[in-house]
């Protein structure tokens, strides 16, 4: 890892352990490995040391880190392509994905795949995932405490893909990509920056289902992440 590599990795440590903070948390689990790998950061490390997202699910493991294993069905890491320019962040699985050990196949799952199509693309040119990769109960919140166990995978995945710009579905996900408490509501339809990655929160789709008023706002948020990818924004809305 270069110089400029190190720091940008220390300012996504820096990011996640501020968050921590603001949120209560007061540490997260590392395993052996991650110590491994973490020490051979910044050392020259051999190509077999860098991140990749097959690392990132190997150290997840069948986690038990949080109260969340003890009601899921299948851990939900992620799905789509591994370089995306474009990666969708969400809050965490509902009963549909943890039945499917897969994201967004539910009822608001359709409704982002009606959204990525409307911008001309495929769930297979994304990536999608979760803050949290279990199920929380009756579709809650997940709590600060389950979040700090799981935003280091987050961040490693990100870190992996490296894509140009994340979409941030609902509060959980934009709160922690912006490194701000403020509500969905003030963040949504402008970018912020995630360690060169420009992040665009916007409505979750399951709020959309409740409250299908708020599509045009979100469609209207999803237009700036396709002018910024090149795409024509002279497609269906979704």
């Amino acid at each position: 890892m270069n110089g400029s590599g190190l720091y940008t990795l220390l300012g996504e440590i820096e990011h996640t352990l501020r968050y921590m903070a603001q949120t209560g948390c007061t540490g997260f689990d590392i395993s052996a490995d991650q110590m491994e790998r973490l020490r051979g950061w910044g050392k020259g490390a051999p190509s077999e040391t860098r991140e990749t997202l097959s690392n990132v699910q190997k150290d997840l493991g069948v986690c038990r880190r949080c109260p969340l294993h003890r009601g899921r069905r299948h851990i939900v890491f992620g799905e789509g392509n591994p370089k995306a320019r474009l990666v969708f962040v969400g809050e965490g699985p509902g009963f549909d994905e943890d039945q499917q050990g897969r994201p967004f196949v539910g009822a608001a799952g359709k409704l982002l795949t009606r959204i990525i199509e409307a911008m001309g693309l495929s769930r297979e040119d994304v990536y999608i995932c979760n803050i949290v990769k279990c199920r929380p109960p009756e579709n809650r919140n997940p709590l600060p405490e389950e979040i700090a166990q799981c935003t280091p995978f987050l961040v490693r995945q990100l870190r992996a893909i490296q894509p140009a710009y994340i979409c941030a579905l609902g509060k959980v996900a934009a709160q922690f990509l912006s490194q701000s408490q403020r509500p969905i509501s003030a963040l949504r339809g402008r970018f912020f920056d995630y360690h060169g990655m420009s992040v665009m929160p916007t409505f979750h789709p399951a709020f959309l289902l409740r409250n299908p008023e708020k599509k045009r706002e979100v469609w209207e948020d999803i237009q700036q992440v396709m002018r910024r990818l090149g795409l024509s924004v002279r497609g269906k809305k979704p």
